[in-house]
């Protein structure tokens, strides 16, 4: 990965340029949503400035936007795996979730495609909301079981965090941020990414999965001890 260039006037306590941090993730990503949260109280232990920036993965393109089924039915029929042994695996990634404060409702969970959720995080970010975006869909998603794959259920969402709907509809309507979604995917086959959550820390560092806190600390720490360093 191409190294960021370190400003030439950092304070020894508070650097100046933030941290940039790029994360590869997908709304239906339960590891994403975990991810998240332990990205973020490593953010809390760091303690520095630290500028985030989503990106986009799609983890089932072929889904249909309304899937005829439970993510079960999908994880079952498309993947191939046995129902118990995806009880299993939900069952234990919800554990995981309530650990760090998230009540995922698989028994509500809309399986969809995130194309479109995909480009309405492209449209946030060009309005300033890319974080409350992401928050609201991964929220809307596993918590609320809202669908994530239709315009209109997307629009509503898009206003929920202060975005204008019917800008967000019209943008979603013409695939205004397609090519922005394929240029992020494009990005992550370049760098290997295979899987998400993934995190790419000052443009050096590749941490993937959702780590540990300390972990991202750690990292971080690196990134800004090298800034410092002449």
């Amino acid at each position: 990965m191409t190294d960021v260039k370190a400003p030439h006037t950092l304070s020894t306590e508070t650097l100046i340029t933030p941290i940039k941090v790029d994360i590869w993730s997908d709304v239906q990503c339960p590891w994403c949503y975990i991810g998240k949260r332990k990205f973020e109280k490593g953010v809390e232990l760091f303690g520095d400035n630290v500028q985030v920036e989503y990106h986009s993965f799609e983890l089932a393109p072929d889904t249909p936007v309304d899937f005829d089924g439970s993510p079960i039915d999908y994880l079952s029929q498309k993947k191939g795996l046995p129902v118990d042994q995806v009880h299993e695996m939900l069952g234990r990634v919800t554990e995981v979730a309530r650990s760090v404060g998230l009540e995922y409702n698989y028994d509500a969970v809309h399986q969809t495609n995130t194309i479109k959720a995909h480009e309405l995080m492209h449209f946030a970010k060009a309005h300033g909301k890319q974080a409350e975006m992401k928050e609201r869909l991964l929220s809307a998603y596993f918590v609320e079981g809202k669908h994530v794959g239709r315009i209109d259920d997307l629009a509503d969402l898009a206003q929920e965090v202060g975005l204008d709907r019917d800008a967000a509809h019209e943008a979603l309507s013409t695939s205004q941020f397609l090519a922005d979604v394929k240029d992020d995917v494009a990005q992550a086959e370049a760098y290997g990414i295979n899987g998400v959550p993934f995190y790419v820390i000052d443009g050096k560092y590749g941490v993937s999965g959702a780590q540990d806190p300390e972990t991202f600390k750690n990292v971080l720490e690196q990134a800004r001890e090298e800034r410092q360093t002449p």
